[in-house]
């Protein structure tokens, strides 16, 4: 049985809000934290920093950044990346969050000890919780 890896998170919306302000929520330690978690990013590539989760402080590490259009991140041990993709539109800002790096769906993923398909969608359900709360924070 070949299983392939799971397909990417991927969400787009459109905020009311111009790239600049949306840009200082997602690529600053407070703007992510008024909307994520609690953490030390900095925005420089190299840097690490923790996500303070449910499940404890999580390894991140900055990988790429090219303000004010992406920024992407590692996220944890299990191979995850989380990109945040910004588009001028008139004023407005479409914002795309990309989390890949996800395994086969039967993996257990150690942390949460359940397979890797459970947690994605877990976790997909999660994401627009969280994008809300973004829209929320820039003034959506």
């Amino acid at each position: 049985m070949n299983q392939t890896n799971l397909q990417d998170i991927t969400q787009t919306v459109v905020y009311n809000a111009p790239i600049e302000k949306v840009w200082d929520a997602v690529s600053t330690s407070e703007g992510i934290a008024a909307w994520f978690m609690p953490n030390d990013f900095q925005p420089e590539v190299g840097h690490e920093f923790h996500l303070q989760s449910p499940f404890g402080p999580s390894p991140c590490k900055v990988i790429q950044l090219e303000p004010p259009h992406r920024l992407s991140f590692t996220w944890d041990t299990d191979g995850w990346i989380v990109t945040f993709l910004l588009k001028e539109m008139d004023g407005k800002t479409e914002f795309t969050l990309i989390h890949g790096g996800w395994k086969q769906p039967d993996t257990i993923l150690p942390k949460a000890n359940e397979k890797a398909s459970v947690i994605r969608d877990r976790m997909n359900h999660g994401w627009i919780k969280i994008i809300e709360r973004l829209g929320e924070v820039v003034g959506n």
